[in-house]
């Protein structure tokens, strides 16, 4: 990720910062941070609700499903208050400081097994946990576009950040089954159910990403922010506006929805596979969760130079088809009479480093159409387009809430034996395989329909500066 030129001294007042690496590394702090709490929820809050706490699927799925549908009614909120408001510590930064400290309260008692087996404990801290992410997923969103509007700046900052995200990916993925097989007594098979172990675990992770949110506030500086007068006049109705007046943010408003939602499932299912489909220890389900995110200490780094050979849309089509046939390799070896787990491992790595590179530079893509509609409408609405995508990647992790737990409920899966049923095992490797398989093919058609190339946003950039100046 080498830079270019620096722009010259106009450029710069014009809105097209370049940045510093310490700078970067700071931003990309808040996405690893946002993952050391919230992928660990992803990937390991069903399986804990389900094996350890002592909850029923369904259950938890009604209550996955309210928490969604309550973040769609509270994403607008959110959006429209921070664009509205101007705290003194900054317009976005400061809220990963006032929120980030309760965030990382009720994310360790999401985790915590005093009250098991009480719905109405889970429902009042998960819920809560979602909607305090909210307000740290949606002002950190809009700090992006507020960074700068140099393209190949935002590439670089999508970059550090998918890696910096990833690498918490992975030590959630890889780091977090270890740990806890750490810190249990209990002989074990599989991945182990102290529950003490998980909560001293998610204990670790939060406090360490509470740390990073508070050092990504203090390398981010907001400059290009919309005018304090203008913040005055936004309300909740321009969310709605701005959906149906910018076409590029519906494009990937609908890529959002049908990538969180692989994703959702996807990782859901990974302790259920590794533990009941290959009979895996828990030193196995690290390697395959952080196969997860490997690939992306490779691949994104390269993130600029594949953008600038192939174009932005070839390199979706590309990385996108690598990620459908890593699954159907992977449910090819699942399938085998011996299924052997260095062809598992091959597979996931195959099937991850599509997913890392697709689903990683669709966050480039937003700073773009918050460009589209402030040249469009005059308002430069961050926190509200970043809502938007919230309203839509929580869509699709609604989806995947449902889907999951729902095709572990019809085919009869037992949490109470290792050795499951041909069924269950069956739908255990749909949800890995061939679901998030299936909606690739569809992010792949709705990200054929977007339309601004990097041309077009840098002269729409242009435009935007220029009349700011008249």
């Amino acid at each position: 990720m080498s830079d270019k030129k620096q722009p010259s001294a106009a450029a710069q007042a014009n809105g097209f910062y370049r940045l510093s690496w310490l700078q970067r590394i700071g931003f990309g702090s808040g996405d690893l941070a946002q993952n050391l709490i919230f992928q660990t929820t992803c990937m390991y809050l069903l399986f804990f609700y389900t094996d350890i706490y002592g909850l029923d699927a369904v259950d938890v799925s009604v209550m996955f499903t309210i928490g969604n549908v309550a973040n769609v009614i509270w994403d607008p909120i959110v959006g429209t208050l921070i664009d509205k408001s101007n705290p003194r510590l900054g317009k976005y930064r400061s809220y990963l400081v006032f929120v980030g400290i309760p965030l990382t309260g009720f994310a360790i008692l999401c985790f915590w097994n005093g009250f098991a087996p009480s719905l109405l404990y889970a429902y009042v801290t998960y819920i809560s946990m979602t909607l305090l992410y909210t307000f740290i997923n949606v002002p950190y969103g809009a700090l992006n576009s507020s960074l700068t509007r140099d393209t190949d700046e935002i590439t670089i900052l999508t970059s550090v950040r998918m890696f910096m995200a990833n690498c918490g990916g992975l030590a959630v993925g890889s780091g977090l089954p270890i740990l806890i097989s750490y810190f249990t007594n209990e002989a074990h098979e599989g991945l182990p159910k102290d529950s003490a172990a998980w909560f001293t675990t998610m204990t670790i992770y939060a406090l360490v990403g509470l740390a990073l949110l508070f050092f990504c506030f203090s390398q981010c500086k907001e400059r290009v922010v919309m005018d304090a007068k203008e913040s005055a006049n936004v309300k909740v109705s321009d969310l709605w506006m701005e959906f149906g007046h910018n076409r590029p943010l519906r494009v990937i408003a609908f890529f959002f929805i049908t990538a969180f939602a692989m994703m959702s499932i996807g990782n859901a299912a990974g302790a259920y596979f590794i533990n009941s489909n290959m009979h895996g220890s828990a030193d196995q389900l690290s390697i395959f969760m952080g196969l997860g995110s490997a690939p992306s200490f490779i691949f994104m780094p390269l993130v600029p130079m594949i953008k600038r050979l192939v174009g932005k849309k070839n390199m979706f089509y590309i990385f996108l088809t690598i990620a459908i046939v890593g699954m159907g390799f992977l449910y090819a070896v699942a399938k085998m009479e011996n299924p052997s787990m260095t062809l598992v491992y091959i597979a996931q790595f195959v099937k991850s480093t599509g997913v890392i590179v697709s689903t990683g530079y669709m966050w480039a893509l937003v700073p773009e159409v918050i460009s589209y509609g402030e040249w469009k409408s005059g308002k430069r609405i961050a926190g509200i387009v970043n809502a938007l995508t919230g309203i839509f990647f929580k869509a699709g992790m609604t989806l995947g809430s449902v889907v999951a737990p729902a095709i572990l409920a019809y085919v009869a899966y037992n949490p109470d034996v290792i050795d499951q049923t041909p069924k269950a095992e069956e739908g255990i490797l749909w949800l890995v395989c061939v679901i998030p398989a299936a909606l690739l093919l569809l992010a792949m058609f709705i990200i054929s329909r977007y339309e601004l190339t990097d041309d077009v946003i840098d002269k729409i950039n242009r435009e935007i500066e220029q009349k700011s100046k008249e």
